[in-house]
């Protein structure tokens, strides 16, 4: 039981500040195993991917939602998983004229919040997961899709915005020898 006037802390705030250290523990693992920022940034892509394949189900469970009829649809969806998963709305913006390519950009990164990247780090894309989950959460839907980072405010940037660009529709595929 909390005592009179003791402040009571807001466990989503540290849950979120405790996923932001463990997976900056992760990275600063990952770079002392690999000693290369290329071969990190393919490693967090997989995790990522690995993420995205199993966390479109709970997504899905979650929300009820319909199968996506197009690429802004799909874009609203990507942003509401964003809010629902990290607490953030990044703005969709920066369409093609085929609407088969937008950005997403993030005003707050609670994943970067304690994190100063040193020099010998440029190459470095910290938040490379994203990628990864967004490209394995769409593969399951039947959409392939590549993502990359356009500017990343630890570098300088002013804003950090992710791209994403619809390739194309994967086809069911049955088993081979199965109809």
């Amino acid at each position: 039981m909390a005592r009179p006037g003791a402040r009571v802390a807001d466990s989503k705030k540290i849950n979120s500040e405790l996923f932001t250290l463990t997976y900056g523990a992760l990275v600063s693992q990952l770079l002392k195993d690999y000693e290369n920022a290329e071969d990190v940034n393919r490693q967090l892509d997989r995790m990522g991917y690995n993420i995205g394949v199993r966390i479109i189900e709970d997504f899905l469970a979650r929300t009820s939602t319909a199968r996506c009829t197009d690429m802004r649809d799909t874009a609203e969806k990507i942003q509401s998983a964003f809010k629902m998963y990290l607490g953030v709305n990044p703005t969709v913006t920066s369409w093609s004229p085929a609407s088969d390519e937008f950005s997403l950009l993030f005003d707050q990164n609670p994943m970067t919040e304690f994190v100063e990247l040193p020099d010998s780090c440029l190459s470095l894309k910290y938040c490379n997961l994203f990628c990864g989950i967004i490209r394995g959460a769409c593969e399951m839907v039947q959409l392939e899709v590549t993502s990359w980072f356009v500017q990343d405010s630890l570098k300088g940037d002013p804003t950090t915005e992710l791209r994403v660009k619809f390739v194309k529709k994967l086809e069911d595929a049955m088993p081979a020898g199965e109809d």
